[in-house]
């Protein structure tokens, strides 16, 4: 039997429309339900009976899929959390938190049974396995993250790759030719969307200017300080004037502690910027200059495109990307000897 993203395929809409022209859940345009329903037809598509049986109310509740793991890095990850529900909150909207480590059981589950009127994503592999549940399910979905297939899907994110040319155009149009990246442990780069990104953003950036980038992802396998310390010495040895942080909020003073240890004083001997967290810092001593990502832009957002597809908007599959803000705190000045 053929699925709902099949139908809506072939009648050339959304998956929403297919389920709001099936259910009655919402007034559609005579001719797009002509249309519907021929492909329904021609396709022997049928809907699920409890999800008709549902379909002439709401829930009142998103669910959001955030798959808890053993690494997970919990202060970042609620952050969104807590963002999520307090801009649901706005449409009288609760949150149902699915935390499952296999991310697509939860998703699936509540698809099937009508607890939710929408789902919320995030914690975004580049490839993550609830691309292809999203595609198939009448259930409006939402990414918070950008996977490396999202075709036909709705997502918003922070612009990495801008975050990471901005703060690269910031220490080079200070005269610094020579930057440091200390990034997330390995594993990061291959299970969340973000940090490929970051990389990526710095790297042809630097690569454009022509400036060298030396690249250090600190091992998460024992001691993690002591890998951010080898890597803030590695690269300072190596002539690194300036350094971009990508990493958590415990890396980061790490890493300004490594740089006193060395004599190293910022900004005077080494400026630091940090790219893409979402703690605040300019509490760190010294402060640090950031490009933030700030959990409510996206997840406010995330949240109002979700209500128009619930309300039945037919938005188009895009990814929204918010425009990088760079955070001037006092850590960046030109290297030493610019002025000679």
């Amino acid at each position: 039997m053929a699925k709902i993203h099949e139908v809506a395929q072939a009648a050339g809409v959304s998956i929403s429309t297919v389920s709001y022209a099936l259910s009655g859940k919402r007034p559609i345009a005579p001719e797009t339900r002509r249309r519907i329903e021929e492909a329904a037809r021609e396709l022997d598509y049928r809907p699920n009976a409890g999800a008709r049986m549902l379909a002439g109310r709401r829930t009142q509740i998103f669910a959001l899929t955030e798959p808890f793991r053993a690494d997970t890095h919990a202060p970042a990850h609620m952050a969104f959390v807590l963002a999520t529900s307090i801009a649901a909150r706005r449409y009288e909207y609760d949150v149902l938190l699915l935390t499952e480590e296999e991310a697509s059981a939860g998703m699936r589950r509540v698809a099937s049974s009508g607890l939710a009127d929408a789902v919320l994503v995030l914690d975004v592999a580049p490839d993550d396995e609830r691309v292809a549940l999203a595609r198939r399910i009448a259930l409006p979905s939402v990414f918070i993250g950008v996977p490396d297939d999202h075709e036909g899907l709705v997502c918003v994110d922070l612009d990495f790759e801008a975050a990471a040319a901005l703060a690269v155009d910031r220490v080079t149009g200070l005269g610094h030719r020579s930057i440091g990246f200390i990034g997330h442990p390995p594993a990061s780069y291959l299970r969340s969307n973000f940090p490929p990104r970051v990389r990526r953003g710095l790297e042809l950036r630097a690569a454009e200017l022509g400036v060298e980038c030396r690249v250090v992802l600190p091992e998460s396998d024992g001691p993690r300080r002591a890998s951010v310390r080898d890597a803030v010495r590695s690269l300072i040895e190596g002539g690194a004037t300036a350094l971009v942080l990508h990493c958590d909020d415990t890396s980061h003073a790490v890493a300004l502690d490594e740089l006193a240890a060395l004599g190293r004083r910022v900004p005077e001997d080494v400026s630091v910027v940090s790219v893409g967290a979402t703690f605040d810092t300019s509490a760190f001593n010294p402060p640090i200059d950031s490009v933030p990502l700030v959990p409510s832009a996206s997840c406010e957002l995330a949240v109002e495109l979700a209500m128009r597809l619930i309300e039945g908007d037919e938005l188009p599959a895009s990814v929204r990307l918010i425009a990088p803000e760079y955070l001037a705190h006092g850590s960046t000045a030109p290297p030493p000897g610019a002025a000679d």
